[in-house]
């Protein structure tokens, strides 16, 4: 089953050159910049690289991320704040804000930024894995799995990062609790949604698939709901998206706990069940185009088009026939006025994020490579300091081809 998922765009950044000429006082200390450089630079270059896969991008964030631990944690491994950790300033652009960057001089700053990229980048080649047709179950896992690390990402950075930033985080930044939150939110959704498509695959009892429904649409709800604070300019399209979502899989929920009820002999039950599910189902559509209509950052699509609506629209359409046509046979119940409450809880497939950690301080970084360091010799005239309106370019991101089935058209 192919899969559709919103995308904000990434994080842009100015180039750092991590050139201290005389500060770096030994050639290690002057390896240690080179090295910072050129790792930072591949890493950027892997976010937008189509081959790119899980691997190489671990490989590359664990190795820029122990050399910029340097900057941060103390060699001796000693609580104690490292001496290197403003020298450095950095510029970022947030998710929705548009290009004009945030500047810190702060390495803290530049950890949590680059890694909340890389949770982006952990969602977006999710996003693509999910959009291919004829997905296989390894390709089904790896979109599960991703997901859930970039949930992990976004956790540990707003628990354990955030907070030590010197400068507290403007309201709409991507840094604020909300726009984290609801990041991780989101990657525990959208995981879900592969585990349903599985179980749908599998055939599992409609009850365990119409829990694990119902539990996503309240994912997204959230999701939602702590955003609905945030300018309409910035977090529109997102938010259609979300509410979205919400009615779709509060449609699928329904759906399925009527062929529940069917089951159980409850056909009256079942048409009821049936006609909410369409209901929700009519206001997924009508969001859909509303989506497509609103501007704003992020994927434009035609999601209507995309076949995963399109399977859920025919299998409400035929169940409900089914009811109907058993009801008018063999039970003749009546149809309640009222829909059945749905307490559906899931004892199985509910996603929590991965566990995430930084790599541990390079080896390179010595209580000797740090003493090289001489501070006393930063020029008096420091031109790095910030310039608050200067545009950073944003990162050319690849299309996203639509498959010839998916309706999909993703810039």
């Amino acid at each position: 089953m192919t899969h559709w998922f919103h995308r904000n765009p990434l994080k842009a950044t100015a180039p750092v050159s991590f050139n201290f000429y005389g500060v770096a006082t030994t050639p290690a200390a002057t390896k240690v910049c080179n090295d910072l450089r050129l790792s930072r630079t591949r890493l950027l270059e892997l976010f937008t690289d189509l081959s790119c896969n899980p691997e190489m991008m671990k490989n590359a964030t664990d190795l820029y991320f122990s050399l910029l631990q340097g900057f941060i944690l103390s060699p001796d491994g000693s609580s104690q704040e490292c001496k290197l950790r403003y020298i450095q300033n950095f510029k970022w652009t947030d998710t929705l804000q548009g290009q004009v960057p945030n500047a810190q001089q702060d390495a803290v700053f530049e950890l949590v930024s680059m890694g909340f990229n890389v949770a982006l980048w952990y969602t977006k080649y999710a996003s693509r894995l999910a959009g291919k047709e004829d997905i296989t179950e390894d390709e089904a896992k790896d979109v599960h799995r991703s997901l859930k690390i970039a949930a992990g990402i976004f956790k540990h950075l707003k628990e354990s990062h955030i907070p030590k930033l010197i400068t507290p985080v403007e309201k709409g930044r991507d840094l604020e609790a909300r726009l984290t939150d609801s990041y991780i939110i989101q990657c525990q959704a959208e995981a879900q949604e592969v585990t349903i498509a599985r179980a749908i695959e599998l055939k599992h009892n409609p009850g365990l698939i119409a829990a694990l429904a119902y539990e996503t649409a309240n994912f997204y709800q959230k999701a939602d709901q702590t955003l609905s604070s945030l300018d309409p300019t910035y977090a529109g399209k997102w938010r259609k998206y979300l509410n979205l979502k919400t009615c779709f899989y509060m449609a699928y929920a329904y759906c399925y706990h009527g062929q529940t009820l069917l089951a159980s002999d409850k056909c009256g039950e079942a048409i009821r069940s049936l006609q909410e599910s369409e209901k929700f189902f009519a206001k997924a559509e009508a969001l859909c185009k509303e989506y497509g209509e609103t501007k704003g950052p992020g994927t434009t699509a035609k999601p209507s088009g995309h076949l995963f609506f399109r399977k859920l629209g025919s299998l409400i359409k035929n169940t409900l026939e089914k009811c109907q046509r058993e009801n008018g046979f063999i039970y003749f119940q009546k149809v309640p006025s009222e829909a059945p409450q749905l307490e559906l809880k899931a004892n199985y497939g509910l996603v929590e994020p991965v566990p995430f950690e930084f790599p541990a301080l390079n080896a390179h970084w010595t209580p000797e490579t740090l003493a090289a360091f001489d501070l006393t010799k930063r020029p008096k005239d420091d031109t790095a300091k910030p310039k608050p309106d200067e545009e950073v370019k944003p990162l050319k991101e690849p299309d996203i081809k639509p498959q010839k089935d998916s309706g999909c058209q993703i810039s």
